[in-house]
């Protein structure tokens, strides 16, 4: 029979596994207990400040990319070079936290990092799968407006539900079907606002559906493969992008983006690699505040924060581009926001509804003494 300390440690262990793939400690309870402990306001300050620095974090990681990958004044058509100098940077910076951090004991919470060749093959096929995702979504990005990149790429969790029916034989309830179906109809009716607008890039489009197809894979493999990397998400950042490192380099070959580097106007411009360096700091950056977002609050809070991150983006990206958007085209990404919305608040709906689920007949087991 389980008594009240084995209902405890459940909850516990489950907190103990999220702080260690987010931060690579062992074990948050004493922080949690500090936590509840803080004042009111203390907490809601510091939950305003990280879901703020999450959102501004995201979000000018986006016009920086769209700056990068599409800019006039640049003409840059490196997509692929630009993908992997985020990934370089993003690589160097995880090894100089984790030195710091290691030289600094008790200042950071970051766990150490050594390039193991076994561990990084063992994550071999989610690193492709990784870079799959960040080059699709740039080259979304690149083709299509900041406005629709946001639909554009919205079929994850359409891609979610089908995988997990496919691979892990997970069914999915009637509700968040009908979510779903919101989504891709607000897909669908953005597709037909943008063709009907004369801004429709079918390219853009087409990446964005392999972009969401891609991240939707990469949630599953990466389930697989954390106990690879005892369990850190920054472990796996850094393997995923050594790895990216040495494989975009076949690939800027083979496209001829060396050769186009070599003709770029602006190679010497330290402007210029400021800036690439800037979207490389973006790029480490935004897993360091996502972990800090699910962290004061969490998982579910985080996704709900993301759509509404999504809809201020969409918001200022058709202010600051001066564009006019059809009442048919806004509908289209209420459709989209609205579903995820409620996709989120379904599946958490169900979670709870399990958890709080009694079993009679573990109990009666254990009464009986069988």
């Amino acid at each position: 029979m389980r008594g009240p300390e084995d209902r405890l440690r459940a909850p516990l262990k489950r907190s103990r596994i999220l702080h260690m793939a987010l931060m690579g400690a062992s074990d948050p309870s004493g922080e949690a207990e500090a936590s509840e402990k803080k004042p009111f306001l203390l907490r809601a300050l510091q939950i305003t400040l990280v879901v703020s620095l999450y959102w501004v974090t995201s979000i000018s990681m986006v016009f920086l990319n769209k700056y990068l990958l599409d800019s006039p004044s640049l003409q840059l058509d490196t997509p692929i070079f630009v993908t992997f100098y985020q990934c370089l940077v993003t690589t160097l910076l995880c090894k100089g936290v984790s030195t710091l951090a290691a030289c600094c004991p008790g200042a950071m919470d970051f766990p150490s990092l050594r390039l193991d060749l076994r561990v990084a093959r063992s994550i071999l096929p989610l690193s492709v799968v990784f870079i799959g995702m960040i080059t699709f979504n740039n080259l979304c990005l690149k083709y299509v407006g900041v406005a629709f990149y946001n639909v554009g790429r919205s079929l994850t969790t359409v891609f979610n539900v089908l995988l997990s029916y496919l691979l892990l034989k997970q069914t999915t309830s009637f509700y968040a079907l009908l979510t779903c179906s919101s989504i891709i109809g607000g897909f669908w009716l953005g597709v037909d606002q943008e063709e009907a607008e004369g801004t429709l890039s079918w390219t853009g489009t087409l990446f964005g559906v392999l972009a969401s197809l891609c991240v939707s894979l990469n949630a599953i493999y990466t389930k697989k493969v954390l106990p690879a990397v005892d369990g850190s998400l920054w472990r796996l950042t850094f393997y995923n992008n050594v790895n990216a490192c040495v494989l975009f380099l076949p690939l800027l070959l083979l496209l001829g983006e060396l050769q186009a580097l070599r003709h770029f106007a602006q190679l010497g411009s330290a402007h210029f690699w400021g800036m690439m360096t800037l979207g490389g700091l973006f790029g480490f950056a935004i897993g360091f505040v996502t972990g800090l977002q699910i962290k004061f609050t969490s998982p579910l809070t985080h996704n709900v924060s993301g759509t509404a991150k999504a809809c201020a983006q969409t918001v200022l990206a058709v202010l600051y581009y001066e564009e006019t958007k059809s009442f048919l085209w806004w509908t289209s990404n209420m459709m989209v926001l609205g579903g995820s919305s409620a996709y989120t608040w379904v599946r958490g709906w169900e979670m709870r509804k399990v958890q709080e689920e009694p079993r009679p007949k573990e109990d009666e087991k254990s009464s009986m003494g069988v």
